[in-house]
């Protein structure tokens, strides 16, 4: 009986590790519930992108699923590589899908291959419900998708580094008001982009005493979920993605002690598989452009442009919009992102000093930042002077995989400094990818560690 009562115990405990994060970060997601956001920001937030799976999903039922290459895009004349969609274009597409309308023309955007698009299209045509009930089902799927994702990384923390842990974590995603108004948006499908490093996350973690007979198959997930990315939701991002996919290797490689070898070895299969994946997902986005305009090299021709205006391409070969993002100073975009606000406690409280709101109830990522370094630096000071070596190594491995995960924002905010430079309405998410997450489970063991000391000290006192 104590046995049949111990294992129900640990049932109930990890039911409640995997349910409680996924209904806070679900309702959250979905509804806003815990405030995060100011309820404006969180209804509009990234509307106009979102409006262009709207206009697929409306093309798709007018023409076909793969019609116009099956590329997101909306119902307008304006051309949406050179200007944007206007605030009456936007509600036109979801008007358009609501009453079952269709389009006389159809202006593709051509910098992603729409797969979000594609499946919502599929099960459009398949679910028998009003538009108005499937688009709420579309929400509800993609804040459940993305709850999950979260939550499977909360799960990697409890399982490494306990409950208490698990909790500091939970609590950054559920409080980042980024991650809140993203987690339901339909172009964004916010877990795709966490998908390649929860794939390496538990392969490795599952692996560790085999991992020298796994690099074939390893090679082989990171290809699919790579690819499985780029097919949702482009190549927004990919670089953050990409770094965030290696930070699981840091972590193990330090907790493992893996040799230099070991290091370059995995860091090659991983890089070839992923170059891969991306390889093949750009080929797909060259065909569907070419199927929607004169053939394959005009795909061809708008990846190596839209690649130039998001980084360091030339002012002058690119529309006079580009020039202020491709002339800025990739120091000043950096700077601009860590000025950036995590939470905001004006939400909650109303303060009237200007100071107070802008600078204390702001908890910016500079703060956080500080915090972190200063976290880790009393994490690693007791792992060395208090705790044996077998306890101490993973907090060592968890602060090495923390600053390393910090590249993973750096990496778009420098390379991709033109996107950046414009897209400040959007880009701060990628703190969130994954460096907020392992900086707080940083804080949080250091926390822990410090009460823990404590109340041994005073119990021996006592």
């Amino acid at each position: 009986m104590k046995f049949k009562h111990l294992s129900q115990s640990t049932l109930a405990k990890k039911i409640a590790v995997w349910a409680i994060p996924t209904l806070l970060l679900f309702f959250g997601f979905l509804f806003n519930l815990w405030h995060v956001a100011e309820q404006q920001w969180f209804a509009n937030h990234q509307r106009d992108t979102e409006s262009l799976v709207i206009g697929r999903m409306v093309k798709s039922g007018q023409d076909g699923i793969f019609s116009a290459g099956g590329l997101n895009g909306a119902g307008t004349t304006t051309n949406i590589q050179q200007e944007w969609i206007t605030s009456n274009q936007i509600d036109n597409q979801y008007a358009a899908y609501l009453n079952k309308g269709s389009f006389d023309t159809f202006s593709t955007y051509m910098s992603q291959p729409g797969g979000q698009s594609m499946i919502f299209s599929l099960l459009d045509r398949f679910i028998p419900f009003s538009p108005e009930s499937k688009l709420k089902l579309f929400y509800v799927l993609t804040a459940l998708l993305s709850a999950i994702a979260l939550t499977t990384i909360i799960g990697w923390f409890y399982e490494e580094f306990g409950g208490w842990v698990a909790i500091y974590v939970t609590g950054s995603a559920v409080l980042s008001q980024w991650l809140t108004v993203f987690g339901k948006n339909l172009w964004w499908s916010l877990w795709a982009f966490y998908l390649p490093m929860i794939v390496v996350l538990y392969f490795l973690k599952h692996h560790r005493k085999t991992l020298n007979r796994q690099h074939i198959r390893f090679g082989i997930l990171i290809a699919i979920a790579v690819f499985i990315k780029c097919f949702i939701n482009g190549f927004e991002y990919i670089t953050t993605t990409l770094v965030m996919m290696l930070v699981p290797f840091v972590y193990y490689a330090v907790l493992d002690k893996w040799n230099g070898h070991q290091c370059l070895k995995w860091s090659l299969v991983a890089g070839l598989a992923s170059g891969v994946a991306i390889f093949f997902s750009l080929i797909l986005l060259c065909f569907q452009i070419g199927a929607a305009k004169d053939g394959f090299m005009d795909g061809v021709a708008h990846v190596i442009w839209s690649f130039g205006k998001r980084t360091y391409g030339e002012a002058e070969d690119f529309p006079p919009v580009y020039a202020a993002s491709l002339n800025a100073g990739t120091l000043s975009v950096v700077i601009t992102y860590m000025n950036g606000v995590f939470f905001d406690l004006n939400n909650y409280l109303s303060i009237s000093n200007n100071f107070v709101s802008n600078f204390l109830l702001k908890i910016r990522y500079y703060y956080l930042i500080v915090l972190f370094i200063a976290m880790s630096a009393l994490l690693f000071w007791r792992s060395n002077k208090v705790m044996q070596t077998e306890r101490q190594r993973p907090f060592i491995a968890l602060i090495s995989a923390t600053w390393f995960s910090i590249l993973a924002p750096l990496s778009w905010f420098v390379i991709f400094k033109a996107h950046s430079y414009i897209h400040t309405h959007m880009s701060f998410l990628l703190w969130q990818m994954p460096f907020m997450l392992f900086g707080f489970a940083v804080f949080g063991s250091a926390v822990i560690t410090w009460s823990q000391n404590r109340r041994k000290i005073e119990s021996q006192q006592g």
